[in-house]
């Protein structure tokens, strides 16, 4: 019995500290230095939440950019069903599945000019990735240009102006959300 009593007095002790001091501080320290992040890093739009910066968005009409593919569960860029399609490069499914993508991204982009971006035809480890290359971006333009009736150069230079290159950029490689990029072509 001795020794039960310093035993549950750590318990308690460390349950309080690990498991309600340490997240509280570490919660308020976030929401003080990080608002934005700590917050979801939404992106408003005249006050109302349009979506996060960290979670892509199925964008399907024309006039839209569209992300890499999703390959969460039921429906495409569904948080709560994140994950890859956990395909093997050796996998038949594989093949076919970037044949149809190519196939239907082709058939929606018949403007476009030279291969299309590699990461229009995969999808990311999560399925949830927001961003997509500039050049995927710059491949999409024609069709942008075409169903918003806008110049090709004036889509260009709203990608252009998207683009966000890391700093210092040698940590990865220059990326446009999709939704910023949308949101940007609404406010047109």
């Amino acid at each position: 019995m001795s020794q039960c009593r310093p035993a549950l007095f750590l318990l308690l002790l460390l349950t309080l500290v690990v498991g309600v001091f340490y997240p509280l501080l570490t919660t308020g320290l976030a929401q003080w230095w990080f608002p934005h992040q700590a917050a979801g890093s939404l992106i408003e739009l005249r006050g109302e939440a349009r979506g996060s910066a960290l979670i892509g968005q199925n964008f399907s009409q024309p006039g839209y950019f569209q992300g890499r593919p999703s390959a969460t569960g039921d429906a495409p860029y569904n948080p709560l069903a994140s994950s890859g399609s956990n395909l093997a490069a050796s996998n038949p499914a594989l093949d076919q599945a970037l044949e149809q993508r190519a196939a239907a991204l082709r058939a929606a982009n018949p403007q476009a000019v030279g291969s299309i971006p590699v990461d229009l035809l995969t999808a990311s480890g999560s399925g949830l990735d927001p961003e997509i290359s500039p050049q995927a971006a710059r491949w999409q333009a024609p069709r942008i240009a075409a169903a918003r009736q806008l110049q090709l150069g004036v889509v260009q230079k709203l990608i252009e102006q998207q683009i966000h290159t890391p700093m210092p950029a040698f940590i990865g490689d220059p990326t446009v959300n999709v939704l910023a990029l949308n949101l940007a072509l609404d406010a047109m």
